[in-house]
């Protein structure tokens, strides 16, 4: 026990030593706010101006948890970097011979990710919904408005599982190269694309991204379906990458 708690502490402090990926990890914040505060003055102009440039099935609640969906982004980098960069520079040989059961430090490594994806997430997930509810001014919801904080804890949930399946891929990758170049595009455009796409639309229902996303709606429906799924990747993930990660030859 005590060797495990000494290989979580060793990890807290790559985290923050390590330049690139500590930066990810604070960019998550306001990246997110400034989404939010950009989403609401939108909305709040378009409402105010009758310019019908609203998106179909509109609300308040929603849009307050529109700003993680771009600053998952530095989430998912963060969850990347976590792993990549000790492969890329050496390091991990330096820390195989501190730490040399694999499973140890690998599980480590991904204790530390989760909480410190979720560390940030929760207060910048409220802030985020708060934000874009001062911007939309008298157009704004409560908080405790009807499904939202459900999907508020969907949404902490939700960008913990993102920078652990992001970790996961780049451990089984062991670069950060492959798995910015496919997750990158994905989360930003190729997954919402591909949704609405007819003959894609199906199969794009059940990727990472848009899987999860149903977690952060307010309307229920089928978050548990998505969170579900988003899950089952995360765990196909880590598995991968532990995998890699055990046959890797310090």
């Amino acid at each position: 026990m005590a060797e495990t708690l000494a290989a979580v502490r060793a990890e807290f402090t790559k985290v923050r030593g390590v330049r690139g990926t500590f930066l990810a990890l604070l960019l998550f914040i306001p990246l997110s706010l400034l989404v939010a505060a950009l989403d609401g003055w939108s909305a709040r102009s378009a409402l105010e101006s009758d310019s019908g440039r609203l998106r179909d099935g509109f609300t308040a609640e929603q849009a307050g948890l529109d700003g993680i969906l771009y600053g998952q982004l530095a989430l998912i980098v963060f969850g990347v970097l976590v792993v990549s960069s000790e492969y890329g520079s050496g390091m991990m040989r330096v820390s195989l011979l501190a730490v040399p059961r694999r499973g140890r430090l690998y599980a480590a490594k991904m204790a530390v990710t989760a909480t410190a994806a979720l560390l940030v997430a929760i207060p910048v997930t409220v802030a985020g919904y708060l934000v874009t509810q001062l911007a939309l001014g008298s157009h704004g919801a409560s908080i405790g408005a009807d499904g939202v904080p459900r999907a508020l804890a969907g949404a902490v949930l939700y960008l913990t599982l993102m920078s652990l399946f992001a970790a996961g891929a780049a451990a089984a990758a062991r670069s950060a190269v492959v798995p910015l170049a496919i997750l990158l595009p994905m989360v930003l455009a190729g997954s919402q694309i591909l949704s609405v796409i007819g003959a894609t639309k199906e199969v794009a229902r059940y990727f990472p991204d848009r899987a999860g996303a149903r977690m952060l709606t307010v309307d229920a429906g089928d978050a548990y379906t998505g969170g579900a799924v988003l899950l089952v990747w995360t765990v196909t993930a880590l598995v991968l990458g532990h995998v890699r990660h055990r046959r890797w030859d310090a």
